[in-house]
Order: C-alpha cells, then structure tokens, then sequence
C-alpha cells in the first residue's frame, strides 16, 4: 500500500522514491540482521547455562558459519551488524559511564593513552623502514594497532592515497589487525587475571592495548561491569585522538594523494559523550538508563555474533611473513608499553 501511495505522488516530489529505497535497503539487511541475532540468542542461552561470557560464545559461534560470510542473501545485514549496529551499542554505553569512574582515572592515564598512541605509530614506521616497506605501510599498521584496528586503517588509508596505500596493503592491514584483536579479546583476559590486576588496572590495559572497538568491549565486560565501562572510555580517547592523526597526516602529505575527505570525531564517540554528559548532568528515570542498558548489550552481542562470521581464521595464514611480523611486534609493543605505563600511573 505504501509503494502504490509513493508511485501515485512520486510525480508531486521526490521524496517517496527515496523512501522506498530506503526501506528497500533494510530489507536486505534483514535476514543477516536475523541470523547473527539467532546466535547472539543461542550464545546468552549457553552463557546463562555455563556461566561463560555471552560475548565470547558469539564470537566462537559466529566463526563457525564464516563460510555464509559470502552470501548474497546475509552478508549486507551482516555487515551492517557488525558495523553499525555495533557502533550505536558503543554509543549507548555513555549512559553507563560516570563522572566518578572518570576522576578514579585521573589525568595520568589520559596523558599515557596519548603517549601509547604515538609511540606505537612511530614503532610501525621504524619497523617497517628496517624491514624492507614503506614507510606509509608502518603509518597504516601502527596507527591500525595504536588507534582503533580496521576503522583507523581504512581511515589512515584515505588520507595517504591509493599511491600510499594500494588496496592490498590496506586489506591485509585489516585483515591482520581484526585477526590480532580477536586473539587479544580471549587471551588479554586471561592474562590480566593471572596477573591480579583490580578491575580499574584491568579496564585501563584492555582499553589501552586491545584494536578494535568490538573485542574491547567483548573483552572488558567479560571481566566484569566496571572492567568494561573502564575500558570502553580508555578506548574511546584512542578512537577520538584518531582526527588528530589524520589531521596530522595531511599537513604531511603535500600532493594531491594526501589530504582529502573530511577530518571530525566518528558519530557513535558524539552519542557516547552526549549521553554521558546527559546521564551525569541529568536526572534521568531508572527505568530509561536500565533500557538503554538493556539495548545496547543486545545491540553489542549480535554486533559480535556478525563480527564473528566475518572472521577467518585462514587469513592469518594468508600473511606475509615481514608484514605480519610488523603487526605482531608493534601489537607486543603495545601491551609491553600499556603495562609499564599501568605500573608508573597507578
């Protein structure tokens, strides 16, 4: 009935034939949207059961039907989960995250995160230059590994140019980086336990050394509620001090290669400190916060579930040998530097 009103008025403006496109494209989201929320279903179900993170069945979950990664009929719903969906569930999170959980912080460790981005961009850059690349490669790996994983690495790779950063490198940066912060959402728990760190030290290192946004917060909430809302705010001022490196990146580049596309601070950062500010500087209703709440770890598990299909394992294999080595070692560096940076502000 809606697209025989549209054709009717089409002729009167313009608008109806948008819409229909629009709603057109949501419904090709639809049966991948539905399919990673099947498993985000059957991972809380196994989660509420053993008593394991619902976040790390997803993943695991997901993984298995990489194979339907390709499909015409998911892949765009998919990818839509495990891209948007995911950065409006990281967005909600600012309604968790208090004024006081930021002072326990102090401006130390905001002065560290600076530091360990910076750092571990430069190492990219020495390694790569000693191994034989160029140096725009170890500017795309180490800011991938220092900022924010895949998100940085195509962002980085706008800025450069296709001279730069051919496609080739941009993908196997991806690929490498998404990779790595998988292995670090399970492992980085694990170890931060063994070394008995509290929850606010646990929360800063897995903010500080981990990718990507979705396996930072897979692996912080796993820890428990405050190690996740700890970790979730340290990554975002590594995700908010990406403008900066690119707005350093074009005063750098000088040709028609470098420079293009706009500078400003992703919209999922801008909701996440709107709601802050407005959970903090307002008298919200519980019942709101506690469905916000709700909605967005709904949201970020079918995020995680969708990642998880789109996760290969056979792309590490895929790796070039100094390539990966570079990702691998400016990776190490970051949590070798974060824990020593944890030591001396703690």
């Amino acid at each position: 009935m809606f697209s025989h009103y549209c054709i009717g008025t089409a002729s009167k403006n313009g608008l109806c034939p948008v819409i229909t496109a629009y709603f057109a494209k949501i419904r090709g989201f639809l049966p991948g949207v539905a399919f990673a929320g099947v498993i985000a279903l059957a991972a809380h179900a196994l989660s509420s059961h053993y008593g394991a993170p619902a976040m790390l069945f997803a993943l695991l979950l997901g993984m298995i039907f990489f194979h339907l990664s390709s499909d015409a009929r998911i892949a765009p719903g998919i990818g839509f989960a495990s891209r948007d969906l995911l950065r409006l569930g990281v967005g909600l999170l600012g309604l968790r995250l208090s004024f006081e959980d930021i002072a326990s912080l102090g401006w130390a460790p905001v002065l560290a995160v600076i530091a360990l981005v910076a750092c571990t961009t430069v190492i990219g850059v020495v390694l790569a230059v000693a191994l034989g690349r160029t140096k725009s490669f170890g500017i795309l790996a180490g800011g991938a590994v220092a900022i924010c994983g895949a998100s940085a690495a195509l962002a980085i790779a706008a800025v450069l140019g296709s001279k730069r950063a051919p496609e080739r490198d941009v993908l196997f940066t991806v690929a490498g980086v998404t990779t790595l912060s998988t292995l670090a959402m399970i492992l980085y728990p694990v170890l931060f336990s063994v070394m008995e760190h509290s929850p606010r030290e646990a929360g800063f290192l897995i903010g500080a050394t981990i990718h990507d946004v979705a396996q930072v917060v897979g692996a912080g909430y796993s820890m428990g509620e405050q190690t996740g809302d700890i970790a979730t705010f340290v990554k975002l001022q590594r995700v908010a001090l990406l403008p900066v490196v690119l707005f350093a990146l074009v005063l750098l580049m000088r040709n028609k290669d470098g420079g293009k596309g706009g500078i400003g601070l992703p919209w999922f950062l801008v909701l996440f400190i709107v709601l802050m500010l407005a959970n903090n500087l307002l008298s919200l209703p519980v019942w709101l916060t506690d469905f916000v709440r709700t909605v967005s770890g709904a949201l970020l598990l079918v995020a995680i579930a969708a990642l998880g299909v789109k996760t290969s394992l056979a792309e590490m294999a895929k790796l070039g040998p100094r390539a990966a080595f570079i990702l691998v070692a400016t990776t190490v560096f970051l949590l070798i530097a974060a824990i020593g940076a944890e030591i001396v502000v703690s």
